[in-house]
């Protein structure tokens, strides 16, 4: 099965006074869903920017990329999830993950702990939230949450589908969660260093895609799910539409490590002309199933150029 193309686009923030009419444009452009992440940097809430977003569109998607684990208790995040997705009439895509960014933890005075120790906590509370989006009682007996016959959550509201997971990963076995639990995975480089540095999107070579790739689909059948049901997402960090983009091929291949040519055919960097790009997302649909994409609040001043390469994949 072929998920039809999708696009999105990350914010950190919008104007004060221009929100509504920012969100708005976002929609107007075709795109399917605005993300927010969650890092204590200059930016809005996600949760407070997601509620709001939702009320002011009628079809955009709202969501996060992605919420920290370790920044609220999974009870929480049960009740804030289901109350978004019941006040966007279904709209709601519940990005979730294990984090990352150690200036964060550092910032706020967080124990950064070791990456096992996250993704162990990452898991649990992916059960618990799943639990009390469908039981409507929920007990948990972990070794990092202990939960006690608590209720559903948005009890006694009008009954909604949970929203959709989103896991987004680089290593297998976070990898391996998302293909168990996750109905749309990000395919990402990893993020062992706490931090971006100029050699991670090397992380996605062609060679490496197609690998996390068949990580998330042999974890769906040994979990006993369809792989074949599983969205597939990536994310732009560099968008430039133009007939001659080998100048910038060429400086992102000296920073990154990469040749040229896995410059031109990485997930992260979208270069070229609109039918160059088309057809490198066709092709990479085609052999890796990535159908959905985002582009990255970086690239947020290509949103008017990208919906013109956009708009005849949307919905094929």
């Amino acid at each position: 099965m072929t998920n039809p193309f999708r696009f999105a686009t990350s914010f950190h923030a919008f104007g004060r006074d221009t929100w509504r009419d920012e969100a708005r444009r976002v929609e107007a452009l075709g795109y399917s869903t605005l993300f927010f992440p969650d890092h204590f940097e200059d930016q809005w809430d996600p949760t407070a920017a997601i509620a709001a977003v939702g009320a002011v569109t009628e079809k955009l998607r709202v969501g996060t990329l992605v919420y920290d684990v370790d920044y609220r208790h999974p009870v929480v995040f049960a009740k804030q999830a289901s109350t978004i997705q019941i006040l966007t009439r279904g709209r709601f895509e519940f990005g979730f993950g294990a984090g990352w960014m150690e200036s964060d933890y550092v910032q706020a005075g967080i124990p950064y702990d070791r990456p096992g120790v996250r993704i162990e906590r990452m898991e649990e509370a992916l059960q618990i939230m799943r639990g009390m989006w469908t039981q409507s009682r929920t007990t948990f007996e972990g070794k990092h949450y202990r939960i006690r016959d608590i209720a559903q959550a948005a009890a006694g509201q009008d009954s909604a589908a949970p929203p959709k997971i989103l896991i987004g990963g680089g290593g297998r076995r976070v990898l391996g969660i998302a293909g168990r639990y996750a109905d749309i995975v990000g395919i990402n480089p990893k993020m062992i260093a706490g931090r971006i540095a100029p050699e991670t999107p090397a992380d996605l070579r062609p060679a490496n895609v197609r690998e996390k790739v068949a990580w998330v689909r042999e974890a769906a059948e040994q979990a006993g799910r369809d792989p074949e049901r599983i969205e597939f997402n990536s994310l732009a960090f560099v968008v430039s539409v133009t007939d001659d983009p080998s100048g910038l091929r060429r400086a992102l291949a000296k920073s990154s490590g990469m040749s040229e040519a896995e410059v031109a055919d990485c997930p992260i960097f979208l270069t070229g002309s609109a039918d160059e790009i088309r057809d490198r997302l066709e092709k990479r649909r085609e052999e890796t199933g990535i159908s959905y994409i985002t582009l990255a609040a970086a690239a947020h001043g290509s949103l008017e150029e990208f919906a013109e390469v956009m708009e005849p994949l949307i919905g094929r």
